[in-house]
């Protein structure tokens, strides 16, 4: 690394290393983007305001993990799901990931007036079926209808409740300089197969959204690699890229991405080129993001693989020391480059 590339990498972790604050007069669709926009609104209003001092896609307390979503996404159906399925695996997902088993969820339907009954049919039996292959049971809910207009179809929010595994020992602070990265899969088929369903690029290609119940491969996990295991998340809002980001501040660790490794499906990778996006900020709702200690990694990538939906499983990266809370991309000509965390709202509501 050359004196010029260390200053540059040096001031960046000193801005970063600043407690976030939210300055913005209005709030924008980037705030819900789960980018920078997002990430000063959590960090720099709601949690203070709350108290929270560890952010995590569920909260564990005694023994139960509880976690709350909602789903916005347009259009309500899409290529390999719809709004009710995401709504399920979005919520059992975030459970799975901090160590829990999925038991139960709360889901609260906002219905615009004008909604198809047959539309209605469709998504309630959806919602079933994904509860049913998740094993979690809808257990209470409330429904609300808003004016034409006020909202697109339908809106869904959801509260989950799991049993934490007494395997799991999951936090982003126990990140450690050697710790491997696994990913479940291709990356960002969700993301894309929404834009294109809602039909503003005049593309077509074959992708389907990935959305799935992660409780299986976590479980896999958690049997082959046990307290070796450091963290679990899933790439939803701000993809990849999101995610990695979030773990390295949170933890004060730097992580190297190798993107060669990192699996990409070549129609997601073609459909972002012709669209000018970075697959590493590109949604996933089927794809868990792993970092195991090094002893343990070969046989958690095994058992990550074996599981079903998982086929496409890779080691993409490592954890190391410096520069800390920054996350860098070993690229495919040798170089280097700061793959910070998503500015804007460059995608359309994906979840």
């Amino acid at each position: 690394m050359t004196g010029g590339e260390a200053r540059t990498l040096e001031l960046i972790e000193r801005v970063r290393s600043k407690p976030l604050r939210f300055r913005d007069e209005r709030v924008t669709m980037a705030h819900g983007a789960g980018g920078k926009a997002t990430q000063s609104l959590v960090e720099g209003l709601l949690a203070p305001a709350f108290g929270m001092t560890e952010l995590a896609d569920a909260a564990v307390l005694e023994g139960l993990a509880l976690t709350t979503d909602s789903f916005v996404v347009k259009p309500i159906r899409f290529p390999g799901g719809s709004i009710g399925e995401l709504a399920v695996n979005g919520t059992v997902n975030d459970l799975a990931v901090a160590g829990a088993r999925p038991l139960a969820l709360t889901l609260s339907l906002v219905l615009e007036e004008g909604l198809a009954a047959d539309e209605l049919r469709a998504e309630v039996a959806a919602i079933a079926r994904a509860a049913d292959a998740a094993d979690v049971r809808v257990v209470a809910g409330d429904t609300k209808v808003v004016e034409r207009g006020r909202c697109d179809s339908m809106y869904i929010c959801t509260t989950g409740l799991g049993r934490v595994d007494p395997r799991a020992r999951l936090s982003p602070a126990a990140l450690r300089p050697g710790d491997r990265i696994l990913v479940s899969g291709p990356i960002g088929e969700h993301g894309i197969a929404i834009m294109l369903a809602r039909g503003q690029f005049e593309l077509a290609a074959g992708i389907e959204s990935d959305t799935r119940s992660l409780w299986s491969p976590v479980d896999a996990l958690l049997e082959a690699a046990g307290p070796s295991m450091r963290c679990i998340r899933d790439a939803t809002r701000g993809g990849l890229a999101s995610v990695l980001n979030e773990l390295a501040r949170a933890s004060g660790v730097a992580i190297v991405v190798r993107e060669s490794k990192v699996p990409v499906h070549p129609t997601v990778l073609g459909a972002c080129e012709i669209l000018g996006i970075d697959p590493m900020y590109v949604a996933s709702e089927g794809r868990l993001v792993a970092f195991v200690a090094p002893e343990a990694a070969d046989e958690a990538l095994a058992a990550l693989a074996a599981s079903p939906g998982c086929e496409g499983a890779a080691e993409i990266g490592v954890v190391k020391t410096d520069p800390a809370g920054l996350v860098l991309v070993e690229t495919a000509f040798g170089g280097r480059r700061v793959m910070d965390m998503l500015v804007g709202d460059p995608l359309p509501r994906i979840c």
